[in-house]
């Protein structure tokens, strides 16, 4: 894959997340050059509070200049105000949005070559 371009998702179903260049995963960190899973337990990420900012570091590490999250397909994950505060700082454009409709516009992103990031929950 190449580095400057983020892998566009191919499918999404209920616990399944299907990437370009990076195959099936549960939930997905994608960033401009790849991805791959989005590991809850390495930040001990939960549904509350939600997203933390160290959860987006890699993204923005890997030279993201806008970044999606997703609540889940039901919206039960939450964004933390500090990763919201976080990437303002960073001058980080931000999308929050329902998985489904994280998806479409993270594609559309990475569709018109912006080196988009972002963290998708595959379920609730």
């Amino acid at each position: 894959m190449d580095e400057r371009r983020s892998p566009k998702v191919l499918s999404l179903t209920w616990g399944e997340i299907e990437v370009e260049g990076v195959g099936r995963v549960r939930d997905a960190a994608l960033f401009p050059g790849g991805g791959g899973p989005w590991d809850w337990n390495v930040t001990g990420t939960r549904h509350s509070p939600g997203i933390q900012p160290a959860d987006v570091e890699p993204l923005l590490a890997a030279g993201a200049t806008t970044v999606v999250l997703s609540l889940g397909q039901h919206e039960a994950l939450d964004v933390m105000p500090e990763t919201e505060d976080h990437l303002d700082e960073r001058g980080i454009d931000v999308h929050v949005a329902e998985t489904r409709e994280a998806v479409r516009v993270y594609n559309l992103l990475a569709d018109a070559g912006v080196r988009v990031g972002a963290l998708l929950h595959s379920t609730c």
